[in-house]
């Protein structure tokens, strides 16, 4: 991936202002055996690179100055609140030099697993990018994942896929971390025995309040309301 670069001659808070008012963003490129220099890139056309993947994670091209040469993307810095790039940082990239960088996983085949598919079950992707280490021609943009053949039951860890050639995983606490795990859903399946508990209820349910029914008639012929009118009348 290609972008443009120019050189920046002046430097300070009020030069880096004065720059971002005029639409353009300071950045320094460093590393390998030349000096750090100071930048400034187009900051519209900056903005919609930063919004692809491969900006991130691969190789980049900088054309400065008449000149190539490869970097990779190192730090941005953004405006608290406002869509703003305040600076950016290059690191030259040396062909003999292995690197070390984030790749983002590309997860795909969920929806065909038996986990998903059968099984009433969701793929949890834990893990959406992993550090690796390898020459810089090496560098893959993206690496593809296979979960069609994710099981109820089972996660899938870092030690489950296949790396690309000459690269590794650099891994931090964990040697094999889980990368997916596979969820069941509740209530996304209903087993036959509980279908016919489930359709025998309302009739259990019905005898009850039939007899409740019931129950109330004997309490009309208590003798309690005739009690008063028989003293009564004994009285006359």
């Amino acid at each position: 991936m290609k972008f443009v670069a120019f050189e920046r001659a002046k430097q300070g808070t009020g030069a880096s202002r004065r720059l971002r008012i005029s639409g353009r963003t300071p950045g320094i490129v460093y590393g390998g055996t030349a000096e750090p220099q100071k930048i400034e890139l187009d900051h519209n056309a900056l903005w919609h690179a930063l919004k692809k993947e491969a900006f991130h994670s691969s190789v980049l091209e900088m054309e400065l100055a008449g000149g190539s040469s490869q970097v990779l993307l190192r730090d941005v810095q953004m405006h608290p609140f406002k869509q703003l790039i305040q600076h950016i940082d290059f690191q030259r990239v040396d062909a003999n030099t292995k690197l070390h960088m984030k790749v983002p996983l590309h997860f795909s085949g969920d929806e065909n697993s038996p986990a998903v598919k059968t099984e009433g079950c969701i793929a949890n992707h834990v893990i959406t990018e992993i550090e690796v280490l390898c020459l810089p021609a090496d560098l893959p943009e993206f690496i593809a994942v296979d979960l069609s053949g994710l099981k109820k039951g089972h996660s899938l860890h870092l030690a489950d896929i296949t790396l690309p050639k000459g690269v590794s995983a650099v891994t931090r606490g964990k040697n094999n971390p889980v990368l997916v795990s596979v969820v069941a859903v509740a209530g996304a399946e209903v087993p036959a025995a509980d279908t016919a508990g489930a359709a025998g209820a309302p009739a259990a349910a019905k005898a009850p309040a039939g007899k409740a029914a019931v129950k109330p008639a004997p309490a009309a012929k208590t003798p309690a309301a005739k009690a008063p009118a028989a003293k009564a009348s004994a009285k006359k």
